[in-house]
């Protein structure tokens, strides 16, 4: 990845994390996460993979509502950015931050029991 395309890719991260708070569609979480961002080279295409606190279903719903959101959030990136290329956005569920909290949880029972036992 080049530093200009890794420079968009940050930018539009940014920016993309501002807009969808202010959505108003009820089918997306107001938990909602940018895991990461896949950005052509030619910037054309941009994946957007976003994850819900509260599971991959509602991660799934929230993807399909901003989808249906797409011309709305490539204008206000448009307006927000000045790139030469304003990407298509295609957004996917992602489940890495329900799964990085069920390890958390697996991680603490873990430690739990060891603590009493050295009491």
């Amino acid at each position: 990845m080049s530093y200009n395309n890794q420079r968009n890719s940050e930018d539009i991260k940014r920016v993309l994390s501002a807009i969808i708070p202010t959505l108003k569609d009820p089918r997306i979480s107001g938990m909602l996460s940018i895991v990461r961002i896949d950005l052509t080279g030619d910037g054309s295409l941009c994946r957007v993979y976003v994850s819900a606190i509260e599971g991959m279903k509602v991660a799934k719903v929230s993807a399909r509502g901003l989808e249906a959101a797409g011309g709305f959030i490539r204008h206000e990136v448009g307006s927000r950015l000045r790139l030469r290329v304003i990407p298509h956005f295609e957004f996917i569920a992602d489940d890495s931050i329900q799964y990085s909290a069920e390890i958390a949880k697996k991680l603490k029972d873990l430690n739990t029991p060891q603590e009493k036992d050295g009491e």
